[in-house]
C-alpha cells in the first residue's frame, strides 16, 4: 500500500516566488546575507576540523557562490543546485554521488523533510558527508511576540513551524545516517524596527512560503506589531545544523 503524502504545510509556488524575490532583492547593493555566510563559515570549518577533503561536491543553496567558490579552491569538482531554479529536494536527483552534500537555509520550507533527508543520503557515495543548516526552533521569538499582539485573541499562522535539534536527531536516524550529530547555534541582529527586519527577512528568502497564511494585517495591527517590537531589538536566529556519513 502506498504511504499517504506528507501534509501540506508550505506552497511550493509561494516557496519558489520567495526564493526568485531573494535572488533580485541580492542584487541590489548591501543587501544582507549574513545568515548564509554564518553558515557557509560553519560549513568550511567543520569539514577542517573532520579532515574531509571532497573531490565532488553537491551545494543547495548557495546563492552567494562562496562556498562552491571555496571548495573548488580545494579541488573539489561542484554542483550547484537551487529551489530558485527548480531544483527539488523532495524528488531523487538527477546527479551524483557526491563526497560531498551541503543544504543551506531551504529544508526548513519542504513538506517532506523525511524524504528530502533521505534523498540527501542518497546522493552521496559510500563514506560521504552531508551537512544541512537552516533556521530551528527558537528563531524570530520576536517577530512571534509582535505577530500575537497583533493579532490579539484570534492569531493568525503567520510563522513557519521549526525543528529543533531533537527531532533533527530524530530525523537523520530515519534517513538512515552513520553517526549522526545535531546541533545549533545562535545569531543575534539588532533592528532599528520591525519592518527593518521584514525586510531582511525577504532579501533572505525567509519570508512566510506557508500553504495556509493568516490575512494581511490592517494599518491598526501592523501598528500594534511595530509597537510591540519596540526599537531597536535584538531579534534571535537559532540555526540548526544536521550531518551525518554514508557507511
Amino acid at each position: 500500500m502506498a504511504s499517504a503524502p506528507p501534509p501540506l504545510i508550505f506552497a511550493p509556488a509561494r516557496r519558489l516566488a520567495a526564493r526568485q524575490r531573494m535572488l533580485a532583492l541580492q542584487a541590489k547593493p548591501d543587501a544582507p546575507h549574513y545568515l548564509i555566510d554564518d553558515m557557509i563559515e560553519d560549513m568550511l570549518e567543520r569539514l577542517a576540523f573532520l579532515r574531509h577533503a571532497p573531490a565532488s561536491a553537491l551545494v543547495i543553496g548557495d546563492w552567494t557562490g562562496s562556498l562552491a567558490a571555496a571548495l573548488g579552491a580545494q579541488g573539489a569538482d561542484v554542483t550547484m543546485a537551487e529551489p530558485a531554479g527548480g531544483f527539488a529536494e523532495e524528488q531523487p536527483f538527477p546527479f551524483g554521488p557526491f563526497d560531498f552534500v551541503a543544504s543551506l537555509g531551504t529544508l526548513d520550507t519542504v513538506n517532506d523533510l523525511p524524504g528530502a533527508l533521505i534523498h540527501l543520503r542518497g546522493a552521496l557515495a559510500p563514506g560521504g558527508l552531508m551537512i544541512a543548516s537552516f533556521p530551528g526552533a527558537g528563531s524570530l521569538p520576536a517577530l512571534r511576540a509582535a505577530m500575537l499582539a497583533a493579532d490579539g485573541e484570534r492569531p493568525a499562522a503567520r510563522i513557519h513551524p521549526q525543528v529543533d535539534v531533537r527531532a533533527g536527531g530524530q530525523l537523520l536516524q530515519r534517513a538512515g545516517f552513520a553517526d549522526p550529530v545535531v546541533d545549533s547555534r545562535v545569531v543575534e541582529v539588532r533592528f532599528r524596527s520591525l519592518d527593518g527586519l521584514v525586510a531582511d527577512l525577504r532579501a533572505q528568502g525567509l519570508g512566510n512560503v506557508l500553504a495556509r497564511h493568516g490575512p494581511a494585517l490592517g494599518k491598526a495591527a501592523r501598528e500594534s506589531a511595530r509597537e510591540a517590537f519596540g526599537a531597536p531589538t535584538v531579534e534571535r536566529f537559532e540555526l540548526l545544523t544536521l550531518s551525518g556519513w554514508h557507511r
